[in-house]
């Protein structure tokens, strides 16, 4: 034997490669790309945006929280469905210990619809609905464009 086999070095080398050659697993898209939104953020950032355009018109809205849930709360007094259709949002007035609160439910919105302009169009209208009802005007004094298909 006249090579004799070199044993391997005590300290471990990186891995520049999978085993089968293909290179190291990795995310699908970097976090800045809209691809690695989740849909829960990507709902999120639907509401905010509906917000922040009625914010413009509305200044009061900077002191309502607005909430993002993933189904509505069990109706009735024995924690029952009821027979009505399911709510897509809720208001709740301010109290003492806490500010006025408008809610979206995700989960409702995002079965009714099929892709993402459907989804603001809808978002807008149940935010739209429940600034409505908490300040006490009707939709159309809201928001001038509501109802309209755009």
């Amino acid at each position: 034997m006249d090579d004799p086999v070199q044993p391997r070095s005590a300290d471990p080398r990186p891995r520049r490669r999978d085993r089968h050659g293909r290179g190291m697993r990795g995310p699908v898209a970097p976090p800045q790309v809209p691809l690695s939104a989740s849909r829960a953020e990507a709902f999120t950032d639907l509401v905010q945006d509906s917000v922040e355009r009625l914010e413009r018109r509305w200044p009061q809205l900077a002191e309502v929280d607005f909430l993002v849930l993933e189904v509505p709360p069990l109706g009735g007094p024995d924690g029952e469905w009821q027979d009505e259709a399911v709510p897509l949002g809720g208001s709740l007035p301010a109290s003492e210990e806490r500010p006025a609160r408008i809610v979206v439910y995700r989960r409702p919105v995002e079965i009714r619809t099929k892709g993402r302009d459907e989804r603001a169009a809808l978002v807008h209208e149940v935010v739209v609905e429940q600034v409505a009802d908490l300040l006490g005007l009707s939709p159309d004094s809201v928001d001038p464009r509501y109802g309209d298909e755009d």
